[in-house]
């Protein structure tokens, strides 16, 4: 509608511009044609007979007006004077020279005006006017022409030519279907909506004519598409007017009867295809899904290598069956996954009953000997001095070994709830090592353990956070030096290694590792009772001990080793070990190594 109205409105505005620019040239040659029969006044209306008869059919009425004596000498139509407003001061209108011979003056009259009324459908009502030069180049005659340059025809249903509605720039319709709108404005005699559609309310000009206008008029819905052309008036200016093409919504729509039928046949013969093809596959569809709703109802009992039906001829049905398949092996995964995570919940709740018993007990034993030893002191159970300081140290030690079971259970609180921050300085390891050495050679002493030292002296200063590697190290001698039969050795040396060599131990976590990384080694080597090979998976657990009778003979918590592991990884390191039963155990701390 909206491509044949804008073209219907661009032809109409064609066709009347070209009507008005042939009439403009007629008047022309009529009133050159005239000035050489001026010595005839007599001739004036024979002459305009003779022209009416020459012009289209179009024009109602031709006048020839004398300025000098504000006479008419010729008319077709009366003695009615077609537009009176040229005559007045007319030597100030029209130029005076008669090489302007061509200029042609037009303007839109009402009909009510009109000397002679044309018939209702012929509309758009214009008078041209040129002016008549005698000889002498003055100025005679006025030439006025009545048209009618419009013919409303009506429209046929379906069609988006539309009625024509031509506009004045002011808004005055100049043609109209109803004959009755003419010489009204636009905006009082329609609808402000065609006209805010149409024309910018403030300064009255088009927009742009591809627009479509929808407005309610007389009742009716309409549409509505413009075209703008420019006609020249008066003393070389121009005007705009504005051809619309008008037609009834319904005309848009004419022929969705048509296609409201084929569509619902379509529909209905779609619905009756749509039920036989029900039908007919319903059966197929049914007994597929029959055989997947058995198979999933029996899941529970059905054999290992049962597997759901395929090879149905539905190709959604063999996915839908493969994915049952891919779910059940899944939810056996988990179910597995949930037994072997109950069964090590078992496990380390077992652990866990048994390191508190031997935790409890490891705290009682030190407390008793505390509080026995101060009540004697206290009782005066002494008999000399230097019993009294006995039973003091004793209470000494057994605090200190209190006060390090509770430093290491809450040292692997702090770690596993991420509150452990390292202090990295560059450390000397070789001081570092003969610190360690000296804190468990007293121990050592006890059991008459050989203590030996092997520093490689290319390792210089390295960034490391001292306190935490020597308590490391000394959890590893302090465990060295506990499980030692008397007259045994300990060695503690440090190197400098490649991942390639860490590879060959043993490491609790199984991290890997950059054969190419370059690595601090520091390790601690016994001849002790070493770690039976079923029991390595227990060595590095909090709550658990690889031998409990054994580890409370030795007076141990089991939290050595795990506090060190944790503290190896918090430097980026690792933990590594070898042992054998009756010949001795090794334990290797690896910390990244900057040079």
């Amino acid at each position: 509608a909206q491509q044949n109205l804008t073209e219907s409105a661009v032809r109409k505005g064609e066709n009347i511009r070209d009507r008005i620019e042939a009439l403009r040239s007629n008047v022309t040659t009529a009133s050159a044609a005239f000035s050489v029969h001026l010595a005839q006044p007599a001739a004036a209306n024979t002459f305009v007979q003779q022209m009416q008869s020459w012009l289209a059919q179009d024009v109602q009425c031709i006048q020839l007006f004398n300025l000098q004596t504000q006479m008419l000498e010729g008319s077709t139509c009366g003695n009615q004077v077609i537009h009176q407003n040229w005559q007045s001061n007319s030597q100030s209108k029209w130029p005076s020279s008669q090489e302007l011979r061509s200029h042609v003056q037009l303007a839109s009259t009402n009909p009510a005006r009109l000397a002679t009324q044309a018939p209702p459908l012929r509309q758009l009502n214009l008078v041209l006017s040129a002016p008549v030069y005698d000889n002498n180049q003055k100025l005679r005659y006025l030439l006025s022409v009545q048209a009618s340059l419009h013919r409303q025809a009506p429209i046929q249903r379906g069609s988006l030519t539309g009625y024509t509605i031509v506009v004045d720039q002011d808004g005055t319709i100049l043609t109209h279907p109803n004959s009755d709108r003419i010489g009204q404005n636009i905006r009082q005699a329609l609808t402000p909506l065609l006209w805010q559609g149409v024309f910018d309310h403030s300064s009255a000009e088009q927009r742009d004519s591809s627009s479509l206008t929808w407005f309610k008029a007389d009742g009716k819905d309409w549409l509505a598409s413009s075209s703008p052309i420019t006609i020249p008036t008066i003393a070389n200016q121009t005007r705009t007017w504005t051809v619309l093409a008008v037609a009834p919504a319904d005309n848009a729509l004419y022929g969705m009867e048509g296609i409201q039928q084929v569509l619902i046949i379509l529909t209905i013969g779609l619905l009756a295809t749509l039920l036989l093809a029900t039908y007919y596959m319903a059966r197929d569809l049914a007994r597929p899904i029959e055989q997947l709703s058995r198979y999933a109802l029996h899941i529970h009992s059905r054999s290992d290598p049962q597997r759901s039906p395929h090879n149905f001829h539905i190709q959604e049905l063999n996915h839908l069956a493969s994915a049952l398949d891919s779910m059940v092996a899944r939810l056996e995964e988990r179910a597995e996954e949930l037994e072997a995570a109950w069964q090590e919940a078992q496990i380390a709740s077992e652990l866990k009953s048994d390191f508190l018993a031997t935790t409890s007990h490891e705290l009682r034993t030190p407390l008793n000997a505390i509080i026995g030893c101060v009540r004697l002191v206290r009782d005066n159970c002494c008999d000399t001095r230097e019993e009294e300081l006995e039973f003091l140290q004793q209470a000494d030690d057994a605090a200190i070994h209190l006060l390090k079971i509770i430093n290491d259970l809450l040292d692997i609180s702090k770690i596993e709830a991420g509150k452990v921050e390292l202090n990295l300085q560059p450390v000397q390891i070789q001081d570092l090592c003969q610190q360690c050495l000296r804190m468990i050679q007293p121990g050592a002493e006890k059991k008459r353990l050989t203590l030996s030292l092997d520093i490689d002296g290319q390792i210089g200063e390295v960034p490391l956070d001292e306190r935490r590697v020597r308590q490391m190290v000394i959890n590893l001698l302090s465990n060295a030096v506990k499980f030692t039969p008397e007259g045994g050795h300990v060695k503690l040396s440090s190197r400098i290694s490649y991942g390639q060599q860490l590879m060959q131990d043993h490491r609790p976590d199984h991290s890997p590792i950059n054969p190419e990384t370059t690595y601090l080694c520091l390790e601690v080597k016994d001849s002790g009772i070493g770690i039976p090979k079923e029991r390595w998976n227990l060595l590095f657990r909090p709550f658990s001990q690889v031998d409990s009778s054994l580890t409370r003979k030795h007076e141990g918590t089991g939290l050595g080793l795990a506090l060190t592991k944790r503290l190896v990884e918090l430097h980026g390191g690792t933990l590594s070990f070898q042992s054998t039963p009756g010949i001795g155990s090794i334990f290797r701390i690896w910390l990244p190594y900057d040079r």
